[in-house]
């Protein structure tokens, strides 16, 4: 980065993130008041971590008045499932884990092909929790920036009793007024930082020093280029035939399902620096590293519509 963007990092301001910590600690609290059964939907990522340190300030450490819920694919990052595991127990927190494996073997998940992203039927494995434990209220970590499905969503957004999504059905939230009436059979989920964005999260995370997984920072690691994305060479994800393997310097600005969560070239190791790439991305988040955002232009929204998070 060139002495410019340094400069503008050391005048950067951040007293924003005031006025976002408060809106989201208010909006932890209203969770909790209004919901008889809500969770916190905590994968180890940088957005749940940022929630979580929210909610421990709203709340108190090891005060937390819901559980924390993980719907994982069976093909997670190791480095994000055991920092995931090690923070929960350090908060001593209720850590609940979902599998779609397992329902796989109860055969309400079906692949087409073994090799098939699971990451489309955690939607599956997550309404099945929710009929589980009864949930009405998940919280999760998704901002409106990540992606166009993401910015229609409201604060508090309502679910039928089938567990779906209708982007035209929203209920208004004028003034901060959250209307969390439900039916029987329907829940809401819970969007507090919604207002953030990617460069809020990291200045934040630098801010208030928020441990991450390793992978959020650069690390060598064996990549193909594939449809202008940086895939990486796994188990899950081996090179296809006449692709070239290369090791780069790279991180991960987002962690999901290994087979369709690609890093980035980077060679920042710590959260400002992080803030000084960020300034100058112009992909989203999601646009530079998702390979299942690449299927069409509505499909993070039909997976919205089917469940997801």
């Amino acid at each position: 980065m060139n002495a410019m963007t340094q400069t503008e990092l050391h005048t950067l301001s951040n007293s924003h993130l005031d006025a976002l910590e408060e809106e989201t600690i208010f909006i932890l609290r209203e969770v909790a008041a209004a919901f008889e059964r809500p969770t916190l939907l905590f994968s180890g990522g940088k957005d749940s971590l940022v929630m979580l340190k929210c909610a421990e300030k709203a709340f108190g450490a090891g005060r937390l008045p819901y559980p924390l819920l993980m719907i994982d694919t069976g093909h997670n990052f190791k480095e994000v499932t055991d920092f995931r595991d090690a923070r929960a127990k350090e908060l001593g927190a209720e850590l609940i884990v979902r599998s779609v494996e397992d329902s796989m073997k109860r055969g309400t998940v079906r692949l087409a092909h073994p090799g098939e992203s699971r990451n489309v039927h955690q939607s599956v494995t997550l309404l099945e929790a929710i009929e589980e434990f009864r949930f009405d209220a998940l919280i999760g970590g998704a901002r409106r920036d990540e992606e166009k499905a993401r910015a229609k969503e409201r604060i508090f957004s309502h679910r039928d009793s089938f567990g779906q999504w209708q982007p035209k059905a929203q209920r208004p939230e004028l003034w901060t007024l959250f209307n969390h009436k439900l039916q029987p059979g329907e829940h809401f989920r819970v969007f507090p930082i919604s207002n953030w964005t990617e460069l809020d999260v990291w200045q934040y995370i630098a801010r208030e020093r928020i441990a991450l997984p390793s992978i959020y920072y650069t690390h060598k690691r064996e990549v193909v280029d594939r449809r202008g994305l940086l895939v990486p060479v796994t188990e899950l994800t081996p090179p296809k035939d006449g692709e070239q393997v290369v090791v780069r310097d790279v991180r991960f600005r987002t962690v999901g399902d290994i087979t369709c969560t690609c890093p980035v070239e980077s060679d920042a190791a710590t959260p400002e620096q992080i803030v000084i790439e960020t300034l100058a991305a112009d992909v989203s988040e999601r646009g530079a590293t998702r390979m299942d955002d690449k299927t069409s232009e509505a499909s993070m929204e039909k997976r919205k519509k089917d469940g997801y998070f």
